[in-house]
């Protein structure tokens, strides 16, 4: 015979944990974002784009929280667009968003939601993490030197010798890093 009390309590634990699945994953969102904001004050002036410590933890934001880890860019980008000194060099508001290094920072929440998307699919795969972090690069340089070379009315080739081609070697190391962290602090 069954007893429906037992299924209840059972369907309720199950919401239980969905509700704190929820609650977590905007939790760990709301950490990721904080780390962001913390890599961009960490910055090494170059012209046009910084050098930060940002898409370090964007890379991880992707290994950690996978589909997760375009919400912890949009709190990021909110948090920086209602002024909050979020972005490289503590700045913040809507003139850095629609400025030269615009493209960069929408290229962290597509980049995210891409290469999240990509890992959850791929899950338990071989290099699956090297592919994520890679199309996350891709799409971060990707915008950023698009928006770039309009933005400053640069020629492509000008915008991707002085806001990507620099920055390349560096972002390899903080890929590798993200990897062996992200290793070590698997959620799920």
């Amino acid at each position: 015979m069954v007893n429906y009390d037992e299924y209840v309590n059972v369907a309720n634990m199950a919401e239980a944990v969905r509700g704190f699945s929820r609650a977590r994953n905007l939790a760990l969102s709301a950490v990721f974002a904080a780390m962001t904001a913390a890599g961009g004050l960490i910055s090494i002036p170059f012209f046009p784009v910084p050098l930060t410590l940002q898409t370090f933890f964007v890379y991880l934001s992707v290994l950690t929280l996978r589909r997760s880890a375009a919400l912890s860019q949009i709190i990021y980008l909110v948090m920086g667009l209602v002024g909050l000194p979020v972005f490289a060099r503590g700045m913040s508001g809507y003139a850095v968003l629609v400025g030269p290094t615009g493209g960069f920072l929408f290229g962290f929440l597509v980049g995210t939601f891409c290469s999240g998307f990509l890992l959850d699919r791929m899950k338990g795969r071989r290099y699956a993490g090297v592919l994520s972090l890679l199309l996350c690069a891709v799409i971060v340089f990707g915008l950023g030197w698009v928006w770039l070379a309009y933005w400053l009315n640069w020629d492509f080739v000008m915008a991707l010798w002085l806001g990507v081609l620099p920055f390349l070697p560096g972002d390899a190391v903080k890929a590798v890093l993200a990897l062996a962290v992200g290793k070590r602090i698997r959620l799920s």
